[in-house]
């Protein structure tokens, strides 16, 4: 997870610092963190691009949409250098990861999800719970990291 803390210091996004490792066998696989897509302009240079979009709870939020999340980001780069994330496990700042994120997480093998953080995404934890993925939850409040109130998703 310290590693993970140390990858999100690398986030772009204005709003929110989010840091995922991909591990296996005790190796690293992969990083990501929140970040526009490659050669994109990021928040940190045009600002964040917030919309308004309903949560899956029924309450409507402001959502930053420039980035691509952490969890994505760390398949996403495991992929473009064919590293086999098969039955890996994620740990990420943040979490339980959005209802997006949990279904790429589940069809990219991942079998432990160690998170720390408080989303509110009932459907994303069914659903991960369904591929019986496992959820470790870790104390937010030992992150050093930028967290604001309003998610950044």
């Amino acid at each position: 997870m310290r590693i993970a803390i140390e990858v999100a210091s690398r986030a772009t996004c204005l709003r929110r610092h989010v840091g995922a490792v991909l591990v296996k066998g005790n190796r690293i696989l992969s990083t990501g963190y929140n970040g526009s897509p490659s050669g994109g302009k990021h928040c940190t240079e045009v600002g964040c691009l917030v919309v308004k979009r309903e949560d899956e709870d029924g309450s409507t939020k402001e959502h930053c949409i420039r980035t691509v999340h952490a969890e994505e980001n760390a398949i996403l780069h495991a992929a473009k250098h064919g590293v086999s994330t098969e039955d890996s496990t994620l740990y990420v700042t943040a979490g339980p990861p959005c209802v997006a994120c949990a279904k790429n997480l589940i069809n990219a093998g991942i079998k432990k999800i160690i998170f720390a953080g408080n989303y509110p995404g009932e459907h994303a934890v069914r659903f991960l719970k369904e591929a019986n993925i496992e959820l470790v939850p870790v104390d937010p409040s030992m992150l050093k990291i930028r967290q604001v109130d309003e998610l950044c998703f």
